[in-house]
Order: C-alpha cells, then sequence, then structure tokens
C-alpha cells in the first residue's frame, strides 16, 4: 500500500463491495477509500492518477451492480463526517455528497420546507441522486437543486450553477468526476401538508414495487412515451428466471435478488430482456442500473 502511505487508516486492499450495495452482489475493489475531508480526497485522487488507478465513486450502492469479479482501481466513497454533513439557512440547504437523502427529505418535513418530500421512499446518497437526477412519480431532485460544488479529476473544485446546470429525465450535464455538494433553494410550508405527500409517496410505492426484495430499483429508463416496465409485462416477461435472479411479478422493471443470486445472473436477464422488448416493440431499452464490469 505504499502509494497510498500516509492513509493507512482509511484505506483497504481486496474490500468486498457486495455489504456496500443493495444487491448485496459482486467481488472486491483493489482499493477501498474513505477520505475524511476534501483535502484528503485531493490528495488520494492526485494519487490515483500518478499509478494510473481508475476511480470509481460509490455512493449508498442503491442503483448499482458490481461484476463478481469485482473492480480493478480504487473505490472512494463519501463516509466522512465532512461528507455527510448538511447545513440548514432558512429556506436554504446544502447537503453533502455522502449525506443520505431519505434523511434529508424528513428533516425537511420537521422543519416545515417543502421541495424534496416527492423523493421519499428513494433510496441513496444525495451525491448520487444529483448524479442521476433521481425522481419519480412526485417530482425529481433536480427541481430543488440551485448549484453543485464538484471537483474534477485534477483536484480542481469549482461551482455550477443553473441554468448553466440542467436537469433531465434520470441525467444531468454534470462532467466532473466528484459532485461534493449540492445547495437546494425549498419553500417553507406546512408540515402536515408536507407528511402528507410523504405519506402518498410512501403508500404508492409500496403498492406498485417489490420493496421487501433485494433489488436495486428500477434496471431500465422509461423510453419516450412508453414505460419500461408496462413493455417488460406484455412482452411476458413477469417471472421469467435466470439461476438466482428473477423480474418481479409485481413491477417488471425490478429484477429481484433470489437465494445464490450472482451479478452474472442478472447481467444474463438484463440481456433476455432487452432483446424480447426489441424483438416484441422495437425499443431499446436504456439501462438505469449502474453496472461495474
Amino acid at each position: 500500500m505504499s502509494i497510498f502511505s500516509g492513509f493507512e487508516d482509511i484505506i483497504e486492499q481486496n474490500h468486498p463491495l457486495a455489504p456496500h450495495t443493495w444487491y448485496r452482489l459482486g467481488g472486491p475493489a483493489d482499493y477501498f477509500i474513505r477520505p475524511r475531508s476534501v483535502k484528503d480526497l485531493k490528495e488520494i485522487v492526485r494519487r490515483c492518477n500518478e499509478n494510473h488507478l481508475r476511480i470509481h465513486v460509490l455512493g449508498f450502492g442503491s442503483n448499482l451492480l458490481v461484476s463478481d469479479d469485482g473492480v480493478r482501481g480504487a473505490v472512494i466513497k463519501f463516509q466522512g463526517a465532512e461528507f455527510g454533513r448538511t447545513q440548514f439557512e432558512g429556506a436554504k440547504v446544502t447537503a453533502w455528497a455522502g449525506a443520505e437523502l431519505s434523511k434529508l427529505v424528513l428533516d425537511c418535513v420537521e422543519k416545515g420546507l417543502s421541495g424534496v418530500e416527492g423523493l421519499t421512499g428513494i433510496p441513496g446518497s444525495i451525491g448520487g441522486a444529483v448524479r442521476m437526477n433521481a425522481g419519480g412519480t412526485f417530482g425529481d431532485i433536480g427541481s430543488a437543486v440551485e448549484s453543485v460544488t464538484l471537483m474534477d479529476i485534477h483536484g480542481n473544485v469549482h461551482e455550477k450553477k443553473k441554468p448553466e446546470l440542467i436537469f433531465d429525465y434520470r441525467a444531468v450535464n454534470i462532467r466532473a468526476k466528484f459532485i461534493l455538494n449540492a445547495q437546494l433553494a425549498l419553500t417553507p410550508a406546512d408540515p402536515e401538508r408536507i407528511m402528507r405527500t410523504v405519506k402518498e409517496s410512501w403508500i404508492y410505492k409500496k403498492n406498485s414495487q417489490p420493496l421487501s426484495t433485494r433489488n436495486c430499483g428500477c434496471v431500465f429508463k422509461n423510453p419516450p412515451g412508453a414505460a419500461a416496465g408496462a413493455l417488460i409485462d406484455r412482452a411476458g416477461l413477469k417471472g421469467r428466471q435466470v439461476g438466482g435472479a428473477v423480474v418481479s411479478e409485481k413491477h417488471a422493471n425490478f429484477i429481484v435478488a433470489k437465494d445464490g443470486c450472482t451479478s452474472r445472473d442478472i447481467l444474463q436477464l438484463i440481456e433476455i430482456i432487452k432483446e424480447e422488448v426489441r424483438a416484441r416493440f422495437e425499443v431499446e431499452l436504456e439501462l438505469e442500473l449502474e453496472i461495474w464490469q
């Protein structure tokens, strides 16, 4: 571990990644790194660059499938206290990349701040949520984000604001490797009214999604003018199984990991789904799930 000399307390070699993902699948990372601060992060990135190590950024693993063979290079997880902060100033909140989205939603309800309650039931970190513009039927995080603080692969920190910051369906025009924090603009509102939206959103998810299973949310993005789950259902794929991976009977855009499931099982099932939907409807499904191979 000489290339990371001085950082032995925050770096592990050959670290298993499965416990860090909602699928609980996948092999190890060559280096698993938990920087305590932006200063740590800059130095870690500098050493990775010097040693030609590929860098992966890990959030809460709620939308991630890791290969059974693991990943080469360095996996950086924003787990230190500095990266888990949320700071409220009136109706403005600065949420750091490692903060938990679901906790932020509840904190905002308690403070009577509206704007993120539609994200109820969506797991993940703030960094990951911003990166993919997490959302659903009740809204997305991009509608509340005013600016983000970013760091590129060379350690340069800068801010990007709206209107330069453009959110789209499951996408945002951020090219920087690291999202350090996001500044949200919320609206004061009656906490009871906000809580009603939280409850409505939660009931909707409970009734329509297989929440009690090992899954990583929606596997595919919705194609224009259609719902991926509906296409998969119409293709007769609910219940289709490969090894321990099965298409959910409750929501066809979810792949559930049963006992004995491997990442390879899920990857094979993904290809079957794509081929069947392409053949039946001439639609090319695009992954929402992130895959590390």
